[in-house]
């Protein structure tokens, strides 16, 4: 996983699989205020751009969760969260098994634990080893209206050895 701030990517960018560098250029460069929840296409590639627009929960309401064919870069638009994260490791318990389908696979904690607050203009991305809980509220009394946008980009476009993807 590596987070940063939008704004950044042209300094920090160089270090960035060109990929993944386009994604966050069309994140920085997108105005999402009129977009509606659900599913778009990202101009001139394949990858789907999914925009949600949520209120935070309490951090133990939160599924942690991983992926395995797709690289979830997490943009908020809007509002902040707080993610928790955690490296794969075959000590997490399974709570739902991998949905090749869906690609995720849920689990009942993160062990051990991280988390970082996401504000407004940062982003996440998540690889397939990195096990995630998003939608975490920084105070379970007051939810924050957060406008998320996920763009799932394929695994085998970013890394050349799909041998580090773990059987989940």
């Amino acid at each position: 996983m590596f987070i940063g701030n939008i704004d950044n990517i042209d300094k920090d960018g160089g270090d960035f699989h060109p990929v993944i560098y386009s994604v966050l250029e069309y994140l920085r460069t997108t105005d999402f205020k009129n977009f509606q929840d659900g599913a778009y296409p990202m101009p001139h590639t394949d990858f789907i751009v999914k925009v949600q627009h949520y209120d935070t929960k309490p951090i133990e309401d939160c599924k942690p969760e991983s992926h395995k064919k797709f690289i979830d870069v997490q943009y908020v638009f809007a509002g902040e969260e707080v993610l928790g994260w955690c490296p794969l490791s075959p000590d997490l318990k399974l709570v739902s098994a991998y949905d090749e389908k869906a690609d995720v696979a849920f689990y009942q904690a993160l062990t051990p634990e991280s988390s970082v607050m996401l504000c407004a203009r940062n982003y996440a991305v998540l690889f397939p080893l990195d096990v995630h809980r998003p939608c975490g509220s920084l105070d379970d009394d007051a939810p924050e209206h957060v406008t998320k946008i996920v763009v799932k980009v394929p695994v085998e476009l970013v890394l050349d050895d799909e041998s580090v993807i773990l059987n989940i």
